[in-house]
């Protein structure tokens, strides 16, 4: 059952109203606006006098609006060829008016539509559509806290809403075209997606079509025919003296917004879910866009590509040519793919010139090329537009995981016209990465290098005054994010109370709540459908939870931001099956919490107190067989059934980022323990970003293979290694935290690294790259175990650097490899370790070669690249930051690693520790 959300209505506006007498009435929504429908707050009338409202009354739509509200709502239908000035207002004595556009609904020229802040503007079928002329104008000034909405009827009753519900909005303008006649007669040109008699065209490139300011158009882009649908706002023809800033179009079946010539610039701009290109343009645009997020559908909705740009198909040079300048743009695409369409990023063609600054690409691992200019038979204006400088890209970062961030131009021999990945990496100022830091919504996090000092130009300087001031890449700043409060999605943009979340989500049982409070929901078995748990609930593991079954009946957990699951013995525990895939995107404010019971109830909390996280994937392991059979490596600690292991080592188990393992690694037998969070062959196009393990029974990570990669990786009070490797892991790793337990807790090693104890050699070897690791060890130390610092063994090969090794008095060795082939690759020079310093009682533990001979570990680090050792733990840190001044290791050029400002994890200058770890106390 659908459940409205009551509106609360103050007392004295209630009586005002029912005496008659006018007077405010607030009506706003008591429930979180992030998602789901909307919270209205209309202004009241400016006089208590009765307003003489536009359009025609309909009782019939009054009735059905206001029963689905709640509230009443009166409804007027807008249609027709309007001749004269209207506005729409938000309210009449005291009650919300609402407006029902029926078919084309057509602002003359001479006229102008003023909508005020508020406003709810809706289709009915996919016929009906709002049109500005030439020489109309439309003053639609919303404000951050009441927007325009403009959407369908299934959305204002809290129905289903999707996609081509309406038509959309059309604003046509006096501006240039190149498709307008070049014999001196008038421009009319038919606009796309409309009945006839709707053109636009002229020469007036500063022609002023009005204002759009905080507008959200939603459901729209009925297809008219095949190939001709509207999209959710076209400009046909518009000048740049038109006002076009705070705008959003979602779910729309064709493209989001479509320039048709003209000169018009807009700021500001939110375009999701839309099914087609999110941006078009064509036949001479020339206008000027900042600040601008384009998010494809979640979860594989349909989308093409977040740009589509032309000049002229029959006439690629024609002029005037299409040349906008877009700066701090974030695209994120997804994973929908069709042999007709798929996600995509940037497609330039047919001619089309453009000046694109501040720009992020990326998206899941499925989606298609993120760059690509279009080639030719022979030759093609759009390549040679890019080799001539008519297209520009700068201070821009390619960051898509799909291993396609570029598609070279071809001829129809099949002869590449233009590497565009040369062509993009031969401007300095842009770069590739596979990490920039973004959370779900796009934003960058302190760290990210979207934000870094003077990452974005400041195309105020360089591009002219329409721009504002910037140092960033990408739409937002990490500061301030601009759509809060109005864009759908984004805590406005909505018309109906939002549906009540009560109860657990499919798939999961309701019981005691664990606090006494708060909904707490079981799971347990198998899931099979994709679920998402709800910051709103606590969750409880009942046993083994797989999601997904292996390579079978594959599933998605999403876990939202803030949200708790925990373990009630050391039998619960949490397995993400091959094909499976968790989305866990925390925050450093709101990060996901894995913990136990205990530590839910106030108990005393210690190690063991329930299992762990499992990831299983389909990436290589040295274990898996070698005659051609499928791989299924059982992993440790877990049921039966629980297998690893494949040839993807692109492969793809989702997302933890800003998550945090407590209290786990229950010891399932003897020596055989679950890890805090086990990676068993998970594949590089995993993110794995701000991660903690803490007071972990066993090691806190363990990596079986596999070739993920980590950034932002805290491993405190753990009993067993912090990090552990083997069977052929040749993942990447940077800013890793190690602090064993205070007081002299139970520790082991901060790094035991294997490859194969039966067979040192065997491929694919270990060999990880770490940088920036911090290791703090304490004076723990029994004949069994003692703290160290990193053992390397079992024919492992290692690159480290800005390493920062250090303890406590009493701590163990800091450095030892194991004697044999895996010293011999040391001196072979196939392990390193540069720009690091060692500051324990004991930094090396020497050993021999393969034939015996005695290896000076000592000798060999300081022989090497800016290695030091000092006298003791003070030399080097101050708590977890980096007191040692040693040179960083120079990244430059690779896609992955920062190039850091110090050596070590954290500096007190960048400490991404703060706020959202425990333990570092």
């Amino acid at each position: 059952m659908q459940i409205k959300t009551l509106f609360k209505i103050s007392t004295i506006a209630g009586a005002l109203t029912l005496a008659g007498c006018g007077g405010d009435i607030n009506l706003e929504s008591n429930v979180d606006n992030s998602v789901g429908d909307t919270n209205i707050s209309n202004p009241a009338p400016t006089t208590p006098d009765t307003v003489e409202l536009p359009g025609k009354a309909s009782t019939a739509l009054s009735t059905e609006v206001s029963g689905s509200l709640g509230f009443d709502v009166t409804v007027r239908v807008l249609d027709g060829q309007v001749t004269e000035d209207m506005t729409l207002v938000a309210s009449a004595d005291g009650t919300p008016v609402f407006y029902a556009v029926s078919g084309s609904f057509e602002m003359m020229a001479n006229t102008t539509l003023t909508i005020e802040p508020g406003v709810v503007v809706f289709g009915q079928s996919g016929n009906d559509y709002i049109v500005i002329h030439r020489d109309a104008d439309i003053m639609a000034e919303g404000t951050k806290a009441n927007p325009i909405i403009l959407t369908s009827i299934a959305d204002v009753k809290g129905d289903e809403a999707t996609a081509g519900q309406w038509g959309g909005l059309v604003i046509l303008g006096n501006a240039p075209s190149n498709k307008c006649p070049t014999d001196g007669s008038e421009c009319a040109l038919q606009v796309e997606g409309v009945a006839d008699g709707a053109v636009f065209g002229g020469e007036d490139w500063e022609d002023n079509s009005g204002v759009l300011k905080y507008v959200v158009v939603k459901y729209a882009g009925y297809e008219i025919a095949p190939d001709n649908e509207l999209n959710g706002i076209t400009f046909g023809g518009v000048g740049s003296g038109t006002t076009v800033e705070y705008i959003q179009v979602h779910a729309n079946a064709d493209d989001g917004v479509e320039f048709f010539g003209g000169a018009v610039n807009v700021k500001h701009l939110v375009l999701t879910a839309n099914k087609d290109d999110s941006i078009d343009w064509d036949n001479g645009y020339k206008g000027n866009i900042q600040h601008i997020y384009i998010e494809h559908a979640k979860n594989a909705g349909e989308a093409n590509r977040a740009i589509e740009a032309d000049n002229d198909g029959s006439s690629p040079a024609k002029e005037p040519q299409s040349n906008p300048t877009l700066a701090n743009m974030t695209i994120i695409g997804n994973n929908f793919d069709t042999p007709d369409k798929a996600s995509e990023g940037i497609y330039l063609r047919e001619g089309t010139a453009a000046k694109i600054f501040n720009t992020v690409i990326t998206g899941t691992d499925e989606m298609g090329e993120c760059l690509e200019f279009e080639g030719g038979d022979t030759s093609s204006v759009t390549v040679d537009n890019a080799t001539s400088g008519k297209i520009v890209m700068q201070n821009s970062i390619m960051a898509c995981t799909n291993g396609e961030n570029f598609k070279d131009s071809k001829a129809a021999d099949g002869s590449v016209l233009l590497d565009l990945e040369s062509w993009f990496t031969a401007e300095p100022s842009n770069m590739i990465s596979t990490s920039i830091l973004i959370d779900e919504n796009g934003v960058p996090n302190a760290n990210s290098p979207l934000i870094a000092a003077d990452a974005g130009q400041d195309v105020a300087n360089t591009q002219g005054g329409f721009f504002d001031s910037v140092s960033h890449i990408g739409a937002f700043d990490g500061t301030t994010d601009w759509r809060d409060g109005w864009a759908f999605g984004f805590g406005g943009g909505v018309v109906t109370a939002q549906v009540e979340a009560s109860g657990c989500p499919t798939g999961t049982t309701a019981i005691s709540p664990v606090d006494g409070v708060t909904t707490t929901c079981e799971m347990k078995g198998f899931i099979t459908s994709d679920i998402t748990l709800t910051a709103n609930n606590i969750y409880a593991l009942d046993g083994a939870v797989f999601v997904g079954e292996d390579k079978a009946n594959s599933a998605t957990l999403t876990i939202e931001a803030g949200t708790t699951i925990y373990g009630r013995s050391g039998n619960d525990y949490l397995v993400i099956s091959r094909d499976s895939k968790i989305q866990a995107n925390g925050s450093a404010t709101k990060p996901i919490t894995f913990t136990s019971s205990q530590d839910m109830t106030g108990a005393e909390t210690s190690s063991g107190q329930w299992g762990g996280l499992v990831l299983l994937g389909n990436a290589q392991s040295n274990k898996c067989p070698t005659d051609g059979s499928d791989c299924a490596l059982q992993v440790e600690g877990v049921a039966d059934g629980a297998v690893f292991g494949g040839t993807n080592d692109a492969d793809n188990s989702g997302t933890l980022r800003y998550v945090v393992v407590k209290h786990a690694g229950y010891e399932i037998a003897p020596d055989n323990e679950l890890n805090g969070i086990t990676f068993g062959g998970v594949g590089s196009a995993t993110t794995v970003e701000f991660i903690q393990v803490h007071d972990n029974a066993d090691d806190g990570v363990e990596f079986f293979g596999g070739t993920v990669n980590a950034k932002y990786v805290v491993l405190t009070g753990n009993k067993d290694d912090s990090v552990d490797w083997d069977n052929g892991y040749r993942g990447n790793l940077q800013y890793v935290l190690v602090k064993h337990a205070a007081n002299d807790g139970e520790a082991n090693r901060a790094i035991e690294a294997d490859n194969d104890g039966s067979t040192p050699n065997k491929m694919p070897q270990s060999n990880p790259t770490i940088a920036n690791m911090t290791i703090i060890g304490n004076g723990f130390d029994t004949p069994d175990k003692a703290s160290e610092g990193i053992y390397l063994r079992e024919g492992t090969k290692a690159q480290f650097h800005n390493f920062v090794v250090t303890g406590y008095a009493g701590m163990g060795e800091c450095f030892e490899m194991e004697a044999g082939l895996t010293v011999d690759q040391a001196i072979a020079g196939d392990t390193a370790i540069t720009n690091s310093v060692f500051a324990c009682g004991e930094n090396f533990k020497n050993t021999t070669d393969s034939s015996a001979n005695a290896f000076d570990l000592g000798a060999w680090v300081t022989a090497q690249d800016a290695n030091t050792t000092a006298t003791d733990m003070s030399a080097v840190i101050d708590g977890i930051f980096t007191t040692d001044s040693t040179t960083p290791y120079d990244f430059t050029g690779n896609a992955f690693f920062d190039n850091a400002d110090h050596i070590g994890a954290v500096s007190a200058t960048n400490n991404w520790t703060a706020g959202w770890t425990v333990g570092l106390e």
